[in-house]
C-alpha cells in the first residue's frame, strides 16, 4: 500500500514537473531562442564626419536599431570618415571585407559603373518620395542590387536628405557665361552635368569643403541643405546661396553590405538588419525636414543672399542630364537597363505627382492663408 502511494506521488510530482516545465518554456521561449543566437561584431565604414549629426546619424540609427533588436547580440559600430579609410572608399572597404558594411551614397562611385548613381539620386530625377516609391515598389532597389552584385555587395536604401540646396558661391551666377572655369565641389553626375556647362567639377569628402571653399582651392560648393551646411560654416566662406540643387532632388544615401558578411547572419538577423535601414530612410528625412526650415531663416537674417538658378542655367542644365544620359545608355548596357526603367518609371510618376501634389502645393503657396 505504501509502496502504491509513494509510486502514486511520484507519477504526480513528475506530471506536475512536465507541466511546470512546458508553461516555464511557454514563457521564456522566445527569450531562450533570442539568446540561443550568436554574436556578431560588424564595423561599418562612413562617408561623413560625425560633427554631421543628421546624416550621420543614419548609420548611426542602423547600428542603434539592430543592437536594441537583438538585445545587444548583433552589434555594429560606426566610424567616421577617416577613421578606416577615407570618406570616398567606403564601397572599396566594404567591397575587400575591409569592414562588414558602409553608409555613403552609391554616386560617388560612378567611376566603377555609372548606373550607380541611379541609388542616390539624378540630376532633374526623382524627389524623396518618388525615389522611395521607385526603390520599394518600382523594382529599383531590385536594379541597384544586381549592379552591386558584380562588387560582392548588397545595398539597402538608408536615409535621404530630401530635396537639396544648389550651392554656395563666392560670386553671382546668372547666366551659363558665369559657370565658365569655375572650381565647384560637386560629385556624382551633377559634377559631369556641370562639367559640360563649364565647370571644373570635384569630388571632396564633407570634412575637407569649407577650407577648400575658404582658402580658395574652390569657388563654389554644394553639400546638402541648411541645416549641414550651417554646420560646416559655408555661409562664413561664401554669400550667395542657390538653389534649387536640381542635381538631387531627393538623396538616397545607403548600406552597403560585404555579401559574404551578409550571407553568414541569420535570417532573422538580415530581417532586423533591413528593419533598421527602413528606420534609418524614414528618420533621416523626417529629420532634415523640421531642421532645415528652422537653419535657412538663421542664414538669411545673418546676411546670406538667397538666389534662384536663372530659367536659362535650369534649362541648359537639363539638357545637358539628359544629353549625358542617352550616351551612357548608348555605351553601358547596364546604364541603358536601369535607366530605361528609371525613365519609365519618371514618367509616370509626375504626372500622378503633377494632379495630386503639385496642384496642391501651387495653390497653398499663392494662397497661404487658411
Amino acid at each position: 500500500m505504501k509502496r502504491r502511494q509513494i509510486l502514486g506521488s511520484a507519477a504526480v510530482s513528475a506530471a506536475s514537473a512536465a507541466v511546470l516545465g512546458a508553461c516555464n518554456q511557454a514563457r521564456t521561449g522566445p527569450a531562450t531562442q533570442a539568446n540561443s543566437q550568436p554574436n556578431v561584431r560588424w564595423r561599418m565604414a562612413t562617408s561623413w564626419p560625425k560633427s554631421l549629426d543628421t546624416i550621420f546619424g543614419g548609420a548611426d540609427t542602423v547600428c542603434k536599431r539592430v543592437s536594441e533588436m537583438t538585445n545587444g547580440r548583433f552589434t555594429i559600430t560606426p566610424f567616421a570618415a577617416g577613421e578606416i579609410v577615407p570618406g570616398l572608399e567606403v564601397l572599396d572597404a566594404v567591397q575587400q571585407g575591409t569592414v562588414q558594411c558602409g553608409h555613403t551614397a552609391s554616386y560617388y562611385y560612378i567611376g566603377k559603373n555609372p548606373a550607380l548613381a541611379f541609388g542616390t539620386s539624378m540630376p532633374f530625377g526623382l524627389n524623396a518620395q518618388q525615389q522611395n516609391a521607385w526603390l520599394y515598389h518600382g523594382g529599383g532597389l531590385e536594379a541597384m542590387q544586381q549592379l552591386y552584385a558584380d562588387f560582392g555587395v548588397i545595398n539597402f536604401p538608408a536615409g535621404n536628405t530630401g530635396t537639396q540646396m544648389g550651392g554656395w558661391f563666392k560670386r553671382e551666377i546668372k547666366s551659363v557665361a558665369d559657370l565658365q572655369g569655375l572650381k565647384m565641389r560637386i560629385p556624382g553626375l551633377g559634377g559631369k552635368v556641370m562639367s559640360r556647362l563649364g565647370v571644373n567639377a570635384q569630388n571632396l569628402p564633407g570634412g575637407e569643403i569649407f577650407l577648400a571653399l575658404e582658402r580658395g582651392a574652390i569657388d563654389a560648393t554644394e553639400w546638402v541643405g541648411p541645416y549641414d551646411d550651417e554646420k560646416l560654416g559655408l555661409n562664413k566662406a561664401a554669400q550667395f546661396y542657390y538653389y534649387p540643387g536640381w542635381w538631387e532632388p531627393g538623396a538616397t544615401l545607403e548600406i552597403q553590405v560585404n555579401r559574404s558578411a551578409w550571407e553568414k547572419l541569420p535570417k532573422d538577423y538580415q530581417e532586423i538588419f533591413k528593419t533598421a535601414t527602413w528606420d534609418a530612410n524614414l528618420n533621416m528625412l523626417s529629420q532634415y525636414e523640421a531642421l532645415n526650415r528652422e537653419a535657412l531663416g538663421r542664414l538669411v537674417a545673418g546676411g546670406t543672399k538667397l538666389i534662384p538658378y536663372s530659367t536659362e542655367i535650369l534649362q541648359a542644365a537639363r539638357k545637358a542630364s539628359f544629353d549625358l544620359y542617352e550616351e551612357n545608355a548608348g555605351k553601358e548596357a547596364a546604364f541603358k537597363q536601369v535607366y530605361d526603367q528609371w525613365q519609365s518609371f519618371r514618367e509616370q510618376i509626375y504626372k500622378w505627382n503633377q494632379v495630386n501634389e503639385l496642384s496642391f502645393g501651387n495653390f497653398v503657396v499663392s494662397e497661404p492663408q487658411g
